[in-house]
C-alpha cells in the first residue's frame, strides 16, 4: 500500500503561557509552508476542535 503525504497540518496549544511556545509553534508554521503543506489553527485548544473553532 502507498503511504499518502501529509497535506494539512492543525497547530493548537493548551492555551496556558509557556516558554518558547511562540518560537516552536512559529518553526512548525514556517517548516509546513515550505513543504507546501496547509496549516489550520484551532483556538481554545481541544474545546476549540470540538466546537469548529478551525480556521485556515
Amino acid at each position: 500500500m502507498k503511504k499518502q503525504a501529509i497535506s494539512n497540518i492543525g497547530v493548537f496549544t493548551s492555551g496556558g503561557d509557556a516558554p518558547g511556545m511562540n518560537a516552536a509553534l512559529r518553526a512548525v508554521v514556517r517548516t509546513a509552508i515550505y513543504h507546501g503543506r496547509n496549516i489550520f489553527t484551532i483556538k481554545r485548544g481541544y474545546e476549540g476542535m470540538i466546537d469548529g473553532q478551525i480556521e485556515q
